[in-house]
């Protein structure tokens, strides 16, 4: 590893922040090795309570960001002076309210908060029902997406929404930060619910049955393109972190648009899915995805493109629940999960124990069937946690091959993806072959090789997204695992059970 002081004073480095719900994660990318050489982590504090209040300090966020950076830029591999551009990724959907003076109002609203599930389905009636809300701006809009958020703040204070100057999201709100600039891109603006993703616009028509009077429309920053440059960093944050004058941050994005330019998903026929306490499977698209039944987020991209999209509620939250019950280390799960067969010995688990986003079931309960006196062992338990959630989110990936994603490679990433047995569980059920890419930090990289094609593009460098992530991303192929033809015949037979055992237990929620 090469030291900061015997770097090139033209080294080109990059700087990714991955601001999540958890915490705050920095890399720094060098481009002529195309690998990330530092990495740095600071917590977030949650605000919530029995509402379904979930919120955050944005304060909290700088700071956090700020004490990232400084670790990176501390790392023996960096030198600040080497950092040509910031890419910000952050969690979707939340609501940071700012006043005329660009201060923050009152905490942000986060995409977990249920609080606004009234103002939720209340406008989605009095746009028309769901139906009609898809076809004005593609999506439904869902309790978790940022449009509710600005009716609840006026409802329920309208002394804060008084004094509502300016709305952002949670990732462009680190970019003001850095860069004073008031700016988004269609990727994350495609979750507040109101943007139409088709024409890729602001929708007056949700904004005015939150507010007829028009306001909103002037409380929304400017859009930009994903390749271009949000702004230059501000003197006064280059000062502080020792960085020049001249740092350009990116457009950047949502977590989930970020961790698909992390794990290369800019090309048709990838897909990722992230094993993680709640799952996501997403793809590529040169063209807008509407499903007409809403289980799919037809979100844009943060690559210029779009990104069709489906999250389950429920994966290692199996998997972890089912290790406390028993007692057992991560990897004696894994064994045991690995000794049991196909099926489990009969045991389905419907996993939903913080009910379920799709298929929208959000009352549903957890519930495991086929028991026996002779299937009833802990290994079995093991192996149904990890084939319940891959049957969840098998569902989303049917969902996504109704509406023409024709998934090539699944690769994925999130803490369940370092199983090997369930790697393989994922190749058979979903009958195609699945890979990890080396790095985790799938949302902090993409982030910083985003702010790299925009670094080179605003240079007059004609290179591609694509041959950016081909040249920094590199598959673990160690982590492969291919379907086996007995295996995934088997668990398709299996799966059409769970869906049938799914349509019979809808009516007990």
């Amino acid at each position: 590893m090469t030291s900061a002081a015997n770097q090139s004073p033209q080294a080109d480095l990059f700087l990714g922040i991955d601001s999540g719900t958890q915490g705050t994660k920095a890399v720094v990318v060098d481009r002529a090795g195309g690998k990330i050489i530092a990495e740095g982590h600071s917590p977030h504090a949650l605000i919530e309570d029995d509402t379904g209040r979930r919120e955050q300090d944005p304060a909290g966020w700088i700071e956090a960001t700020s004490t990232a950076i400084e670790a990176v830029l501390n790392h023996q591999s960096v030198n600040p002076q080497n950092i040509r551009a910031i890419g910000v990724s952050g969690q979707q959907h939340g609501m940071v309210p700012l006043d005329e003076d660009g201060k923050v109002i009152r905490p942000a609203k986060l995409w977990c908060d249920t609080a606004t599930a009234w103002e939720a389905e209340w406008m989605t009636e009095q746009l028309g029902g769901p139906d009609s809300v898809i076809q004005r701006i593609g999506n439904s809009i869902a309790v978790g997406f940022t449009a509710s958020k600005l009716l609840w703040l006026k409802s329920h204070e309208p002394e804060h929404y008084e004094r509502l100057a300016l709305v952002l999201l949670p990732h462009d709100y680190i970019n003001y930060w850095l860069t004073g600039e008031k700016k988004c891109e269609y990727g994350d603006a495609s979750g507040t619910a109101y943007f139409d993703v088709r024409s890729r616009r602001w929708s007056e028509e949700v904004l005015n049955v939150i507010d007829q009077s028009g306001k909103l429309l002037d409380c929304l920053p400017e859009i930009v393109q994903a390749q271009e440059p949000v702004g230059t960093i501000r003197s006064e944050v280059a000062d502080r972190f020792g960085l020049r004058e001249d740092v350009i941050v990116s457009s950047g994005g949502g977590d989930n648009m970020m961790a698909a330019i992390g794990t290369g998903n800019v090309v048709s026929g990838v897909v990722t899915a992230s094993l993680g306490t709640s799952g996501t499977i997403y793809s590529f698209s040169e063209q807008p995805v509407v499903d007409s039944r809403g289980e799919l987020a037809a979100f844009c991209s943060s690559d210029g493109n779009w990104l069709p999209l489906v999250c389950t509620m429920n994966v290692t939250v199996s998997t972890e629940l089912t290790r406390s019950l028993l007692a057992l280390d991560i990897q004696t799960l894994n064994e045991l999960a690995n000794t049991a067969p196909v099926g489990a010995g009969g045991m389905i688990l419907l996993p939903y124990f913080h009910g379920e986003r799709t298929p929208a079931l959000p009352n549903a309960k957890a519930s495991l069937h086929g028991l026996t006196s002779t299937n009833f062992l802990p290994e079995h338990l093991c192996r149904a946690a990890m084939e319940g959630a891959t049957f969840g989110l098998r569902y989303g990936l049917d969902v996504m091959k109704r509406n023409g994603i024709d998934p090539r490679e699944i690769r994925l990433v999130g803490g369940g993806a370092r199983s090997a047995v369930w790697r393989q569980i994922v190749a058979d059920v979903f009958g195609c072959p699945v890979v990890c890419p080396f790095t985790e930090e799938a949302g902090a990289l993409g982030a910083a090789l985003q702010s790299m094609w925009c670094y080179l593009g605003k240079k007059g460098e004609e290179v591609t997204l694509k041959e950016i992530t081909d040249a920094c991303i590199p598959l673990d192929p160690a982590s492969g695992a291919q379907p086996d033809a007995g295996r995934a015949g088997r668990y398709s037979e299996i799966y059409e059970q769970y869906l049938k055992l799914n349509e019979i237990m809808k009516q007990m929620y």
